[in-house]
């Protein structure tokens, strides 16, 4: 068995780009395993939490596999252990699979679904001799467990058949306390593979089970329902994660001695995905959630693909970063800063561009007439001119940013400065700055101007040179207010798992919220537009906008309402990402 495993870990070691692909064209191939079959995978999460972007890795892999073959995928949950399982996840699970844009047509099972079928198979191997009742406790197996060298011990092992049959059923009945008794497969209790050591099947719980009811007071384990379920369904390639490389003869080992009636799966493993400054372990999201040191599961800040939509994280971006990072058999950590890549590329394609201010202070073009309006017309996307143009207003006195105006200029300082260089109105006028005013403490509250009017458009008439930088606006006669919502990473540590304590690399600055933002009006329908999809706008990513010289935003899926405008800062415009040459 250990000789298994080492072969096993050599296995990716193939020269193929993708060594899953490998296996399987070798396996349908003529003279393989699965020659003139369809290629068939499933995708298995338990349902005790939200799906993740380590999740999304392990999905485009099942559901991508089988696309790339024609063949078909499962969804399948796991919910064969009732702690914590719940049908808040199923429901959530399917809608983040389906906005990726996979589907299962009508292949969706439980596997609570095979428990009768799981205990049909564990009697079946009680009756070959190869299960046992033992009566060791959790910490009398571990004790008992061996060590390299020295083989496990189970005083029960020798139990007639007759004894397991009767002992196995009164379990099942609910005669015995919890954790008294487990059943266990009789495999070989020197092996080198711990896992095979007579490893645990069927464990007693009394609980309640969000399918099931009361129904089962044993439940089976893991490494025994789920290659029984795999073959039951017919699949013939069972992808995962790299933990089970060690499962992967115990997996055999089941579907070989109970009598399936149908081909044996091939398991195949993949290294799982790991990102830099944060965590995936659903018991530590879990905690980060019922502590309270996020909003929610779809708190955009966390990795789970409803706060990543929520974030404002295209579909798109997310399967492109699964392509990048490819499928591979040595584990890595990938940088934040590759997924934040994707969706940057995707988001320069897609998103509407728009004027907001975020730290406003008042722009008054003194020579502008007062009372007086007109309308400019800017492009909705560089990238795709198609998409056409929306009119602004603009009138004597704007807002701008706080950061466009500086009162004592440090070097190289291009935007506006009293006598300084001459700066375009992005779309309207160039302007030319000539002093501020301060309220008592010192603080600029606004900043003059002098505009050329012979610059409509912001193009001189007489063909100058503009020196200045060009400055986004916000007509102040014309628009409303937002908050809005800077996102960063939620841990300042790189390797918050690595820590003692994974919640004292949680960065403090990691939510910013404004108030008072200043953005076009034209944003007021579209939230009403927005307002309209109900609780459906979940289960989508909101419009996305790019913030011209500040950001791409999107509306946030839960506060954002034409009444009040919420956005989120999904990604800022530069791209801190450096791809490998």
């Amino acid at each position: 068995m250990a000789e298994e495993v080492k072969t096993a870990a050599a296995e990716g070691e193939s020269g193929s780009k993708n060594f899953i692909d490998a296996f399987i064209e070798e396996d349908i191939a003529e003279g393989g395993r699965f020659q003139g079959q369809q290629v068939h995978t499933r995708f298995p999460p338990e349902p005790n939490g939200y799906l993740h972007i380590g999740h999304c890795k392990a999905l485009t892999i099942d559901f991508g596999t089988a696309e790339k073959f024609g063949g078909l995928c499962n969804l399948r949950m796991d919910d064969t252990n009732p702690t914590k399982e719940d049908t808040e996840y199923v429901d959530a699970i399917q809608q983040d699979i389906h906005w990726l844009g996979f589907d299962w047509g009508d292949r969706f099972f439980y596997g609570s679904d095979y428990f009768e079928k799981d205990y049909e198979y564990a009697v079946e191997l009680i009756k070959k001799g190869l299960a046992y009742v033992c009566d060791l406790t959790p910490e009398q197996a571990r004790e008992y467990r061996g060590d390299i060298g020295k083989p496990a011990v189970s005083p029960y092992r020798d139990r007639s058949v007759e004894e397991n049959l009767d002992l196995f059923e009164r379990m099942k009945n609910g005669e015995f306390p919890e954790g008294s008794k487990t059943l266990r497969a009789k495999i070989d209790l020197a092996s080198g593979n711990f896992n095979m050591r007579d490893p645990v099947i069927y464990r007693i719980r009394y609980m309640h089970h969000h399918r099931q009811g009361d129904k089962w007071c044993i439940y089976p384990m893991y490494d025994f329902a789920h290659p029984i379920q795999d073959a039951l369904e017919g699949i013939t390639h069972s992808l995962c994660s790299l933990e089970f490389e060690a499962h992967r003869p115990l997996y055999d080992w089941v579907v070989s001695n109970v009598s399936i009636p149908y081909h044996k799966p091939r398991q195949i493993e993949f290294a799982r995905l790991g990102i830099d400054h944060t965590v995936m372990s659903k018991r530590k999201l879990r905690q980060l959630v019922e502590q309270g040191y996020v909003s929610g599961w779809d708190d955009p800040r966390m990795p789970t693909l409803c706060g990543l939509r929520r974030r404002g994280y295209t579909s798109h971006s997310i399967r492109d970063f699964c392509e990048r990072i490819g499928v591979a058999k040595a584990a890595n950590t990938v940088e934040y800063a590759l997924l934040e890549h994707c969706l940057r590329e995707d988001l320069n394609d897609t998103a509407e561009r728009t004027m907001a201010v975020l730290h406003p202070v008042k722009l008054v073009i003194t020579n502008y007439p007062e009372g007086q309006s007109e309308t400019f017309t800017v492009e909705n996307n560089p990238v795709h001119p198609e998409q056409g143009t929306h009119e602004i207003t603009f009138s004597r006195e704007c807002w701008i940013e706080e950061d466009d105006f500086m009162e004592t200029p440090v070097p190289k300082y291009k935007r506006l400065t009293p006598n300084g260089p001459e700066c375009r109105l992005k779309g309207a006028y160039l302007i030319t700055c000539t002093g501020c005013k301060k309220d008592e403490s010192g603080k600029v509250t606004e900043v003059y101007a002098e505009y050329d009017p012979n610059s409509r458009g912001g193009d001189p008439a007489d063909g100058r040179k503009v020196k200045g930088a060009t400055i986004h606006w916000v007509d102040a006669a014309n628009c409303v207010d937002a908050e809005v919502r800077l996102y960063s990473n939620l841990f300042s540590d790189p390797q918050p798992d690595a820590a003692e304590n994974f919640l004292d690399c949680l960065a403090p600055d990691s939510l910013t919220v404004l108030n008072g933002c200043k953005v076009e009006t034209a944003l007021v329908e579209d939230a009403k537009k927005y307002d309209a999809l109900g609780a459906d706008r979940t289960a989508q990513t909101a419009q996305p906008y790019q913030f011209m010289r500040v950001g791409y935003f999107c509306m946030d899926s839960r506060d954002c309402s034409a009444e009040h405008l919420v956005f989120n800062r999904s990604v800022l415009l530069k791209d801190g990402f450096k791809p490998a040459k």
